[in-house]
């Protein structure tokens, strides 16, 4: 028997016979081997330098960018409440989580039903006819918008405002929400709000 060690597969379409001598396992052992002993040492390398060179850095100053990370709900202003339900709710599949009437400057006497199907939330609002006049008019921030959850509200509000949108909360870093109108009319809430 000889001291050659090697694997025949069967050929097929798919593969051809492969013959390796113990000779060449090891040497492709010694050159993997090499191999990752040299990547090892340029990464351990770069990294001590990335280290040396940046040592002024405070890891307290790197802060994750202001941005949205979810939508918190989409409010739809109801004009035809028979219509509006059957769609929502035996059309879409939309269940009632909860209702509340609001009340205060421009929301009085609202009702506010909020529908659920998976994790989308939709507020249906609905006014009625005696405080139409308290709600303001269509196209207000009390009738259809969506909600945006942000993570940090500050710094996207006034990056809004330096581009000049109007917000409707000037006071939106302390109340953490507020509401602009986008470039086509769609009005947007923003809202750091858990």
């Amino acid at each position: 028997m000889s001291n050659i060690n090697y694997y025949n597969f069967v050929e097929t379409p798919f593969n051809m016979k492969i013959k390796i001598s113990r000779k060449n396992i090891i040497e492709s052992n010694l050159v993997l081997r090499y191999s990752f002993f040299i990547v090892f040492s340029l990464v351990c390398t770069g990294y001590s330098y990335a280290q040396s060179s940046d040592s002024s850095i405070n890891i307290e100053e790197i802060k994750p960018q202001a941005r949205v990370t979810g939508l918190k709900y989409i409010c739809v202003h109801v004009l035809e409440l028979e219509k509006t339900m059957k769609l929502y709710r035996e059309i879409l599949g939309f269940k009632l989580a909860d209702a509340e009437v609001l009340h205060g400057p421009m929301l009085e006497g609202m009702l506010v039903m909020r529908l659920k199907a998976g994790d989308v939330t939709i507020s249906l609002s609905l006014t009625a006819p005696e405080f139409w006049d308290q709600v303001g008019p269509i196209g207000n921030t009390n009738h259809n918008h969506f909600m945006l959850k942000v993570n940090n509200i500050g710094p996207i509000g006034d990056k809004l405002k330096e581009e000049g949108y109007e917000l409707e909360n000037d006071n939106y870093t302390q109340d953490k929400y507020t509401f602009f109108k986008g470039p086509n009319g769609e009005i947007i809430g923003l809202s750091a709000w858990d």
